[in-house]
């Protein structure tokens, strides 16, 4: 496995993504890697890793630029919020880093897919809702919501949407607006809710956010992830 920074501009910004490659030739399945929103920190590092362990190439894409990152909570909501209340930049950003995942030397363009957590997972959502040419989107713990529900026929690729029952981010009527609206879009859709899981129950740091709601859950880890693979395998075919 080879891993490097890999900068690419675009929805404004000069944005310093982080790149990780598998090891063989030939083309192989590109996966966009989006981050939480403390930013690109070694949580996102980290899956861009595993998947290229996998044999997909993985660019984990920074939203904010400079590869900028928040230490404290209030200072990561102060990133992430201006991008969460403007759909458009933030589609754009997205659309960006797809775009530099695409010109990545070996990657399959009609085998595309992208990951989210947490605040990159409402942004993966996004980039679906936009038409992008995705296979398929896995979110985890991610927003649901959206200021730009998906028109019927938008969305390309197959959906997962991976949530926590115990996540007061992402409460009941989310969930059912959510259901409601990929499904008025004709989209192909699946959700999983893990019992007991909060909001962030993948990220193995999360028991230390000072915030009501969060934890990290290793059952709801391993079995999004398993899922994930599943859904990768049903799309993507052999890598």
């Amino acid at each position: 496995m080879k891993t490097q920074i890999h900068e690419y501009e675009g929805g404004g910004i000069q944005s310093r993504g982080y790149l990780a490659l598998p090891d063989g030739m030939g083309a192989r399945p590109g996966i966009l890697v989006v981050h939480e929103a403390p930013g690109l920190d070694d949580h996102m590092r980290r899956r861009a890793k595993m998947l290229a362990g996998l044999g997909y190439i993985a660019l984990a894409a920074d939203l904010y630029g400079g590869g900028k990152t928040a230490e404290a909570p209030q200072e990561a909501m102060g990133l992430a919020r201006p991008l969460m209340e403007d759909p458009d930049t933030l589609r754009r950003r997205m659309r960006a880093g797809l775009d530099a995942l695409s010109a990545i030397e070996n990657v399959d363009r009609a085998r595309l897919g992208a990951i989210g957590y947490c605040f990159g997972g409402a942004s993966v959502l996004e980039l679906a809702r936009s038409g992008a040419p995705l296979a398929c989107v896995v979110s985890f713990h991610g927003g649901l919501d959206t200021k730009r529900p998906a028109p019927v026929g938008a969305i390309k690729g197959k959906i997962l949407a991976c949530t926590g029952s115990a996540d007061p981010i992402v409460p009941a009527d989310q969930v059912g607006r959510f259901q409601k609206e990929m499904s008025d879009a004709g989209a192909d859709w699946q959700m999983i809710v893990y019992g007991g899981a909060k909001h962030a129950f993948t990220n193995t740091a999360a028991d230390q956010i000072p915030l009501p709601g969060f934890g990290y859950l290793p059952s709801a880890d391993a079995r999004s992830w398993t899922a994930m693979q599943n859904l990768f395998g049903e799309v993507f075919g052999p890598r």
